[in-house]
């Protein structure tokens, strides 16, 4: 039940049905959006909501749209054919053929898919149900055009009439233009003049003076009386046959469409039916754009009869609003039939109270009218059997009525039918009266609806019902917040305590006389000056706390971020060090492997170079002790090495070597931080800090075995570099575009990485040129202890223009 009479007025509906009836495609829809109705039954109410719900998932589908080409209301012309001798005129005709076919795509579109999920299964059900007329739009197509005129081969007859029709005109015309170009030949006439067509008959415009020259019948005049239209006696016969043949063609197409419609209507039940799955298609689509244009969601139903509004809004102002670029505050509200059935609200006017009502009851409305609803779909609703408001002035002088005693028809009314499930909405509770007896009315009113356990919202700025339901269990306070700073609503709902009406203020903002604000003051007393206020500052301080545990909130969940990306990257780091690790480790024992490879080689070629065998046996146990060493694994130690050169300063005649590399070369001059080495042949200037010394014992040292320096018992640092420079190295250099000292430099650090690297053959990329590059390398190649060959490359892969150097 809703009240009053006047509730969709009241509360905006009206506008909503308005907007829905704007979105149909045809009257069949607008026809459902009248009929639109308040539902209490739960199992319908949710059938309409899934309905809509799939359609709107349907709306979202931009690769396959949903068919609208065919939504045309013929119902009532079908209705008209019931009786025998009837027929559809050839526009509703044509209608019909589009939309039989209208519904036949839907059908098939509607059709579950064969593969995949079936989105739309309620729809798709409903589609199933309906039948089509795939012979009957055959039928149609036989006596209608593409364009919807009658086919001339609709029935011989009918061709037949055509065809004479179509000679009788063509002679006609043959015999006014030859009658007229006399007349003009006679001056009887203009000479830009043409045949006309008056009341379905040709005739030729002439001037009153030549009536009697042309003779025939005047049939028309023209406004100044300056033409006449005469048609000549010698198509009278001709006109007249054209008359006969247009009677006798509408006959034939009477014929033709009365035969046409005894064969539909047979049908007529069930092409209604089909109609009426149409105009659900077209008031569920209405349904669907509308909640997409208010963001709306379907919510879930509470178990309990509990009400919890989340992020509701109003969808008529969201509307406004979105169009002029502005931010709705959304409302929250929770109504159950325990602790807070009724939630009392007070605050200053315009703040915000009536809207909240409206809002609430607007929503609840529309979803039980099947409608999605502008708020979070985390939110839980129930369905009332009654929705009852007071809102606004119901005054009426032919009833003899005032406002307060309009208030109170209704406060009689919804006391005798409130229940459990009901809501009640009321807004200014217990004013238009004297405040003392209207208060203790509305307090005893306040009773009797939470004795019924009705829910209820109920603004008020009396003081008396603030209190009482402060001190009854099922009703509670709530207060629209307002800044006291800015003297400005905040428009946003706190449940829990009253709120000031903040008379004083809001008197002081407007300019009312500081005497008159002090006498009121003076009269209302300190008690209620002192209660004002402190409800004031409380407010105050519980938006300052609030704001508090927002912004430690806010942090907390920051932090709790920043942790667990800390975490997530720690553990990548790990997992990532431990794959480094794994593949030094598993590069280092293939290195073993090469440098053993390498030794066994050395061995063979000692034996077969018939050495003594006391020497290869030595050298044999030295290779035991190796590999026993390395297979050790001994935990990492630092490595000596040279000073820093920024510790040591460097001089002539040093031997260094360029950190990370094992060539060694002699410092030949100093110049400031510049060294001049040279490394063979090749001298270069280097930065000292580059550079470090190598004591003459470990140049000894190093010199003194061939191939020690592949021996040699790693530490983990020298793996993970060994690592690092095989993961980087490239079994090419280009050197193109150098300078002959450049490039020299740059392949000598070259050769020394693929030495320690144990590479079999290189590439050195220098290009053709003038062959002076080319030449400078191969002379320091012909110097280089590890190089055992070079030659050119394959002519197709590079010719000249490429060494490939093979090393040891």
């Amino acid at each position: 039940m809703i009240y009053p009479e006047n509730f969709e007025a009241k509360l905006g509906f009206d506008k909503i049905r308005q907007l829905l009836r704007e979105s149909t495609l045809c009257s069949l829809g607008a026809n459902r959006v009248e009929g639109m109705s308040f539902l209490t039954d739960r199992r319908a109410l949710e059938k309409e909501l899934t309905l809509t719900n799939e359609m709107m998932i349907v709306l979202q589908d931009q690769l396959q749209p949903m068919p609208t080409d065919g939504f045309f209301d013929v119902t009532e012309a079908l209705k008209r054919i019931r009786v025998v001798g009837t027929f559809l005129e050839t526009e509703e005709l044509f209608n019909l053929r589009r939309a039989l076919a209208g519904i036949d795509a839907l059908v098939r579109y509607f059709k579950p898919p064969t593969e995949g999920e079936n989105l739309h299964p309620l729809l798709s059900q409903q589609a199933s149900e309906v039948t089509t007329f795939p012979e009957l739009v055959r039928r149609i197509d036989q006596t209608l055009t593409p364009t919807g005129e009658i086919r001339d081969n609709a029935s011989p007859h009918l061709a037949e009439i055509r065809q004479e029709l179509s000679s009788t005109v063509n002679s006609i015309s043959r015999m006014l233009n030859r009658i007229l170009h006399a007349a003009q030949g006679e001056g009887w006439v203009e000479k830009d003049v043409t045949p006309a067509m008056r009341d379905g008959r040709l005739v030729i415009p002439i001037p009153p003076s030549s009536k009697r020259k042309l003779k025939g019948i005047v049939h028309d005049e023209s406004a100044t009386g300056k033409t006449l239209y005469v048609e000549p006696a010698e198509v009278v016969d001709a006109n007249n046959r054209i008359r006969e043949l247009e009677g006798e063609e509408r006959q034939e197409i009477i014929r033709i469409l009365t035969t046409l419609a005894g064969s539909i209507r047979p049908y007529l039940p069930d092409i209604l039916a089909s109609f009426e799955f149409l105009g659900l298609i077209d008031f569920l689509r209405a349904k669907a754009r509308f909640a997409a244009s208010v963001d709306g969601s379907i919510p879930a139903f509470s178990s309990d009869g509990s009400t919890d509004w989340v992020q509701a809004r109003h969808p008529l102002l969201y509307l406004r609003y979105t169009r002029e670029g502005k931010s709705v505050v959304p409302l929250d509200m929770l109504l159950d039939h325990r602790k807070q059935r009724i939630i009392l609200i007070s605050g200053p006017n315009a703040g915000g109270k009536s809207v909240c009502l409206e809002t609430l009851g607007l929503v609840q409305y529309m979803l039980q009218c099947g409608l999605p609803v502008p708020m979070s779909s985390h939110s839980k609703v129930t369905v009332y059997d009654h929705i009852f408001i007071d809102i606004g002035d119901e005054q009426s002088i032919d009833n003899d009525l005032s406002t307060y005693s309009s208030h109170l028809q209704n406060m009689k009314f919804f006391v005798r039918h409130a229940s459990n499930r009901t809501l009640l909405l009321i807004d200014e509770f217990g004013s238009g009266t004297e405040p003392q007896i209207g208060g203790a009315i509305a307090q005893a009113l306040l009773g009797k609806f939470n004795d019924a356990k009705a829910n209820g919202v109920i603004t008020t700025h009396f003081t008396n019902l603030k209190l009482f339901a402060d001190e009854t269990e099922g009703i509670v306070n709530g207060a629209m917040l307002y800044d006291r700073g800015e003297m400005r609503p905040l428009f946003r709902l706190e449940v829990g305590r009253p709120g000031s009406s903040f008379a004083i203020e809001i008197a002081h903002k407007i300019g009312l006389p500081v005497v008159v604000i002090e006498e009121a003051k003076r009269i209302v007393g300190s008690d209620y000056v002192n209660m004002d206020k402190y409800l004031q500052d409380i407010s105050r301080d519980k938006r300052y706390w609030e704001q508090k545990r927002e912004k430690i909130h806010r942090q907390e969940k920051d932090l709790e971020q920043k942790t667990q990306e800390y975490e997530e990257k720690s553990a990548e780091l790990k997992a990532k060090r431990q794959e480094m690790m794994d593949k030094a480790r598993d590069e280092a024992t293939s290195l073993l492997q090469q440098a053993n490879a390498r030794i066994e080689r050395t061995i063979k070629e000692i034996k077969e170079a018939q050495a003594e065998k006391e020497a290869t046996r030595k050298i044999r146990e030295k290779h035991e002790k190796f590999k026993e060493k390395v297979q050790a694994k001994p935990k990492p130690q630092k490595v000596a090495v040279a000073a820093d050169s920024s510790q040591t300063p460097l001089q002539a005649g040093d031997y260094v070597r360029i950190k990370g590399q094992t060539t060694v070369g002699e410092v030949i001059a100093m110049n400031g931080r510049q060294c001049q080495v040279a490394f063979g042949m090749i001298k270069s200037m280097i930065d000292m800090s580059r550079l470090e010394k190598v004591s003459k014992n470990q140049l000894k040292k190093e010199s003194g075995d061939k191939f020690a320096h592949l021996a040699t018992a790693r530490s983990g640092n020298e793996v993970d570099v060994l690592a690092e420079r095989r993961k980087n190295f490239k079994l090419e250099l280009d050197v193109r575009g150098m300078r002959a000292e450049e490039a020299l430099q740059a392949v000598m650090y070259y050769l020394d990485d693929a030495i320690s690297l144990s590479a079999s053959e290189v590439r050195i990329l220098h290009g053709t040129g003038t062959g002076a590059l080319r030449v400078a390398i191969r002379q320091y190649l012909d110097t280089c202890a590890g190089v055992a060959n070079f030659h050119d490359e394959h002519v197709q892969l590079g010719g000249a223009g490429i060494t490939v150097v093979e090393l040891y």
